[in-house]
């Protein structure tokens, strides 16, 4: 089923591996120009897809982005739900990682911008940037309270969060906001 809202959706596996190559390629444009400089064609041109063809299955530069960001965050928390389910791996090493996969990836210049994009059009994006934060700090308070951590479980989480949050901003490298956060973790943790 198609709608004016969303565009064709995808028929087939190929269609569905299509519109996520296009998705990543419309957050990677959105990140290096911002949305209000991020044209349909310019998307189209870094997703190697003709213009008619983006709107065959975005029927708007608003849809499109709400669908990458979408898209993206989707991403994060299904592999921080993988990591922190790992059980066989040692608490602090399974947050640092699901850290890692929700913050860290957006570390470094052109990164940093995709948060930017997204913090800056918020209205534009609807529930999900809301719902996504919650889900993540849901997932590490649950993993941190499966530890026996009890009603400190919340405050650690969120303590983690805002670290987190504060390293994103002052990183220099992926590697640098690892080593920094293991530390919070093992502090935190004791």
């Amino acid at each position: 089923m198609s709608s004016p809202e969303t565009g064709h959706q995808p028929s087939t596996v190929a269609d569905t591996g299509r519109r996520a190559l296009v998705l990543e390629s419309a957050l990677v444009t959105f990140a290096r120009f911002g949305y209000r400089r991020t044209s349909m064609e310019e998307v189209a041109r870094a997703a190697h897809i003709s213009r008619p063809g983006l709107y065959f299955l975005f029927s708007s530069k608003g849809t499109l982005f709400r669908a990458a960001v979408t898209q993206a965050l989707e991403r994060d928390i299904a592999a921080v739900e993988r990591v922190l389910a790992d059980t066989g791996r040692p608490l602090a090493e399974r947050l640092v990682e699901a850290f890692d996969q929700w913050a860290g990836r957006y570390i470094g210049p052109l990164t940093r911008d995709v948060t930017g994009v997204i913090e800056d059009n918020p209205g534009l994006l609807g529930e999900i940037v809301q719902a996504a934060p919650r889900r993540f700090e849901e997932l590490v308070t649950r993993a941190i309270t499966a530890e026996s951590a009890g009603e400190a479980a919340r405050p650690l989480a969120q303590t983690l969060i805002s670290t987190s949050i504060g390293l994103k901003h002052q990183a220099e490298s992926r590697d640098f906001y690892r080593e920094r956060l293991a530390a919070a973790v093992g502090l935190l943790l004791r």
